[in-house]
Formats: C-alpha cells, structure tokens, sequence
C-alpha cells in the first residue's frame, strides 16, 4: 500500500520532518550506501520565488537526511525553454546549489547537457520518441522529485508526477510533445522508476501558474513511496479535485489513482487543507493552452514559419514571465 507522511513544518523544520518520514516509509531498506540518487527539484524561475520553485533550504536539508543512507547524490533539472528561455546552470549559481554542492560533496547537473535516449510513447495513434538522460536511465538507483503544490495554467496542478516534465532535456521537445501530454509524462514516470516524492508544501501557488500566482504559506512537507498517491493527496488538501486535472484523469483511466483507504497516513492529512485553491487563467494565457492541448495549434506555435511572428505578436500584449 503506498505511504504518505506528512508534518508541520512550523513543529518541526525541515530536516528533522525528512529524516522521520524517512524512517516512517522504510528508505533504510531500500537505498544502500551504493545507490546513486538522483533530486529533481522544480526550478522554473531565474531566481527563487516561494510558491513558484522548490526552497533551496528543503533541499539542502534533503541531502543532509540522504547522507545517512548514501553521499552518491546529484542534484539535476534541465534548461527552461519557450521564448523566454534561461540556462539552468545560472539558477543553479543564484540560488547557491552550486556551494552547496561543493559544501557536501555531491553534484549538480544540467540534463540539456546531458547525452540523451529515446523511449517510446504510444499516444492517440502516434507513435511518440521522447528523449530522457541516459544518466537518469543508466546511472541512477533511486529517483527523489521535489515539487511543490501549485496550481498550473495548463495542467491544472502541477505535483509530484508532473515535476518530471523537466527531466526532457531539451526545451524545444517538451513545446512539441504538449499535446501529448498525459500520456508522454506516464511514461516518463515509468521510465525513471520515481521512488520517492519529497513535496515542498512550505508554500503553494495558488490563482495562477506556473509562475504567475500568488504564493501562499502552507508550512506542511510531505514525503511518499507513490507520487501517484502524493499528487491525490496534495490536490485533496489544496481542496481541488484530482480528477479535473486531465492528466490525473488519464491516470485514473489507464492504471488507477488510490484513495484514501489504499494509503497509509502518517496522520489525518485533512488538517492540512487550509486554502482553497483555483485557476484563474488570463486572457494571454489561452493561446499558450491551445497550444498545449492540440497538435496543429502546437506546430503553428513552435514548429511553422511563422512561430516567431505569432511569439513577438502575443508578447506585443502580454508581458513575458521574467
């Protein structure tokens, strides 16, 4: 049965929740001094912005608590991409991964960097190539997502199964591969065996996403053996139903979402739920989810001649996120 621990941050910080839902969901069994561990935070912002990005202080207190179990650790995410792109490795430097890395001993990588393999993705009668870091596929024992609870112009939410978005390494392939999207990012899961989420609820996004909302203090973390169960929790407590998100719904569809009576709790996860939370898209923002949910409408926006045109055209009217 999948486990979820959850706690108050405001109880106990960050590092002494980690280490106890560790020991909560077994992880001394299962990662050995060997294993490599590979951490996706989200980082989809050029400097930090609570709600928006995973907290630098999660993560070092992450690695603090897998050092108990192993020090063959790697931070990884990828470039962003759209028509405002940033390199990943100058994130990496503001928000001081990079010391920290040096601080205790393990590594940070740009997956664009990154050789990369296809996997194959069947979606509504195509056959689909994905490319994912060999590193991910080849090198890596145990894989830790690090989201954060958001909600999602697109996606509706943006949690623990859809953080893996960022391990395609190359931005243009996640544009075009949009209108798969339900499909594409099941297969992503399965291909990098997702061990454990490790959701950063110290604050949550909440109005407009992924980056445009209003950030809300939340001060919970929770830590999962199933990142299928975390993402139904996590839109339980921000009081939305999973469901309505597309792509859990294809999920519910094709292998199942657990309820409440497949999951062990730590504690009643209800207490928790504190905001409502809801999308609430501007007018700019539905070209980009047309773009999102349908195939013509995605190579005319990233693949057609005109797709700079139609970009300098929309950012005419709408400002650009950073």
């Amino acid at each position: 049965m999948p486990q979820i621990y959850i706690a108050s941050l405001s109880e106990t910080g960050y590092l002494s929740a980690i280490r106890e839902g560790f020991e909560r969901l077994g992880v001394g069994g299962k990662l050995k001094p060997s294993d490599r561990v590979c951490i996706k935070p989200n980082l989809t912002f050029p400097t930090f912005r609570p709600g928006v990005m995973t907290n630098p202080e999660c993560l070092e207190n992450l690695i603090i608590a897998l050092r108990d179990y192993t020090d063959r650790i790697t931070i990884v995410e990828a470039d962003s991409g759209g028509y405002n792109p940033f390199r990943i490795d100058d994130v990496f430097e503001k928000l001081g991964l990079n010391a920290l890395a040096k601080r205790y001993g393990v590594g940070v990588v740009n997956l664009s960097d990154e050789p990369a393999r296809n996997i194959p993705v069947a979606s509504r009668g195509r056959q689909l190539q994905v490319p994912l870091p060999c590193m991910l596929l080849d090198d890596c024992d145990f894989f830790i997502t690090v989201p954060v609870p958001k909600v999602h112009c697109n996606t509706l939410v943006s949690l623990a199964v859809k953080n893996q978005w960022g391990c395609i390494p190359q931005p243009r392939a996640r544009l075009e591969l949009h209108p798969f999207f339900p499909q594409v990012i099941h297969e992503v899961n399965k291909a990098l065996r997702t061990a454990l989420a490790v959701v950063d609820g110290r604050y949550g996004l909440n109005r407009n996403g992924p980056m445009r909302g209003d950030a809300v203090e939340l001060n919970w973390l929770m830590v999962s053996d199933d990142i299928y169960a975390a993402d139904v929790v996590c839109c339980r407590i921000m009081r939305i139903e999973p469901r309505e998100a597309p792509h859990l719904r294809y999920l519910e569809k094709t292998c199942g979402l657990p309820s409440d009576q497949d999951i062990v709790f730590s504690q009643d996860y209800r207490k928790f739920s504190t905001h409502q939370f809801y999308l609430r898209r501007e007018w700019t923002d539905y070209p980009g989810l047309v773009a999102f949910r349908s195939k013509m409408a995605a190579y005319w926006a990233y693949r057609s001649p005109l797709a700079g045109f139609l970009h300098r055209v929309l950012y005419l009217v709408r400002e650009p996120f950073y």
